[in-house]
């Protein structure tokens, strides 16, 4: 069933999709966004529950030198408070607010590892080495978003004196590219303090993104409203400029020779170009490329084969929480925005080699084995917690407090848990350990105060985003990426082996974010209005 033509298609309404989208519109191009879910936004969204609103996705946003030029330059004003993030190791908290808190977190890994003291001052002089990279790095808004030609100030004054800046710093951010595990080993001696440090990163994270991470502590921004305000200021936009969309609807087939799209009820939408905007393996198992050249066709299969012996990226588990005590309870202790660890031990094996053993050997294992295994997977780990009405007190019923809990979390295992039939069991368990663990340690208010949970799965994410692995966040590092992942070249990151079609989001850049998805989907709509 044949529908009307449209300068371009763009398949997929998380952030690269909606941006791209967004610039296409505005260029003047007639164009269709497509979106599996009845709303935009994939992982970067809230929802509401019970009066409570809580962030289904990214906690909190990140400028990079992105977000806030293409707010900027498409007109919109986005009202947002800044995210402090608060750092905890057992009873010790610190509130991360300015680079000089580097010295409190100085203070605070000495307090608990105080036999690795010169391997922690190691550790202070890498993290301040790399955050002078980082303030290179996202130092000037990003010139994809400014008008260069019409705006020489920034040129003469801005741009062309960071250049050679620039590239010096992305040469010493290459040479930085070992697993931030093997990185740690090279100047911590001490297995507890390298976990305490990594085990709330991605496996393998090169180094220099892990170690940034106190850099982008200070970044952090929340819209007020939740982080789907920034969805929702750019989706009105795109409508503003004419765009349209269709949500609720599952692209099935691409016919690359005869440019069109068919969804599951097989309609068909033509296209003079295609924005891929979601999972590139799906992208790469439904395209027909019968009627291309013989050389597209090799280029299209050569890049399938690669695409799909990779894995996505990690995942997480998430429980929600609505709790009866005021948000002051929770203020005194942390941020809205918290990583904390309830015990200074650190993970160790569990989450590597045991947790390979348990899915390798998982038909010998029985429901005491892997509750056993979680007991000791959710006492040692790292989590990471959000409060939304911390930064925006009319996100919460007056006198209660919406907590968010998440931890990296194995798609795997809950995909056997799954064929084993105790997937809802297995997360029940899952929820109240953590709630456990939580509240006999930094929230002892949780205690008999919890009005309801429930929880966010890697098989929820990959049902709601349709993301390879349940992923979160990219490729997994810990085999070679794929695409292309350096950011001096990120331009070329949006080509697929069809003319035509273009690639954007999540699973094109790694590491990516919700900064690159706006980048990436920019960068492929200036490809089609360029060669139009």
């Amino acid at each position: 069933m044949p529908l009307s033509n449209y300068d371009a298609v763009v398949v997929g309404g998380g952030m690269a999709g909606l941006t791209s989208a967004t610039y296409l519109a505005r260029s003047g191009k007639k164009v269709l966004l497509i979106e599996k879910n009845n709303e935009t936004g994939g992982l970067v969204n809230s929802f509401a529950r019970d009066g409570f609103i809580f962030d289904s996705g990214v906690r909190a946003l990140l400028d990079a030198g992105i977000v806030f030029p293409m707010l900027k330059e498409l007109g919109i004003e986005l009202e947002y408070v800044k995210s402090p993030v608060s750092l905890g190791v057992e009873e010790d908290i610190i509130n991360i607010e300015s680079i000089d808190n580097l010295d409190d977190y100085r203070k605070l890994l000495i307090k608990l590892y105080p036999e690795s003291l010169s391997d922690i001052d190691k550790l202070l002089k890498s993290i301040r080495r790399i955050m002078k990279h980082m303030d290179v790095l996202y130092g000037i808004e990003n010139p994809v978003f400014k008008d260069i030609p019409g705006d020489r100030k920034f040129l003469f004054r801005k741009l062309l004196p960071w250049l050679p800046r620039f590239a010096l710093t992305v040469g010493k951010i290459n040479r930085m590219n070992m697993p931030v595990e093997e990185y740690l080993g090279t100047m911590i001696h001490d297995p507890s303090l390298r976990d305490i440090i990594s085990q709330h990163f991605f496996k393998n994270t090169p180094s220099f993104f892990a170690m940034s991470y106190f850099s982008l502590y200070l970044d952090y921004f929340y819209p007020l409203g939740g982080v789907k305000s920034l969805v929702d200021a750019v989706n009105n936009r795109f409508l503003e400029y004419g765009g349209e969309i269709k949500k609720g609807t599952v692209i099935v087939s691409v016919d690359a020779d005869k440019s069109y799209v068919t969804d599951s009820e097989g309609y068909n939408y033509y296209y003079d170009n295609l924005v891929w905007a979601a999972d590139l393996k799906t992208f790469y198992n439904i395209t027909d490329t019968d009627g291309l050249s013989a050389k597209v066709k090799s280029d299209f299969h050569v890049t399938k084969m690669r695409m799909l012996d990779r894995r996505g990226g990690d995942s997480v588990f998430t429980v929600f929480i609505e709790v009866d005590s005021p948000l002051d309870s929770f203020r005194k202790i942390a941020h809205g925005h918290f990583f904390y660890t309830p015990s200074r031990k650190g993970l160790g094996e569990i989450h590597r080699r045991e947790l390979d053993e348990i899915i390798a050997n998982f038909d010998r294992k029985d429901k005491k084995d892997i509750l056993k295994w979680l007991d000791r997977f959710t006492a040692l780990n790292t989590y990471e917690i959000s409060i939304p009405g911390l930064k925006d007190p009319s996100l919460v019923p007056e006198g209660k407090t919406g907590l968010i809990i998440s931890l990296l979390a194995e798609y795997d295992l809950f995909d056997k848990i799954a064929q084993a039939g105790w997937y809802d069991e297995f997360k029940n368990e899952f929820e109240g350990r953590i709630i456990k663990v939580i509240s006999e340690s930094v929230f002892p208010m949780l205690k008999g105060k919890v009005i309801k949970k429930f929880s966010f799965s890697p098989l929820s994410i990959r049902d709601r985003v349709n993301s390879s692995e349940g992923a979160i966040v990219g490729w997994s590092f810990q085999d070679t990426v794929p695409v292309v992942n350096k950011i001096q070249i990120s331009d070329r990151s949006v080509f697929t082996p069809v003319s035509n079609i273009f690639q954007a989001g999540q699973w094109v850049y790694s590491p990516a974010g919700v900064p690159m998805s706006i980048l990436t989907g920019r960068l492929a709509a200036d490809k089609i209005i360029k060669k139009s």
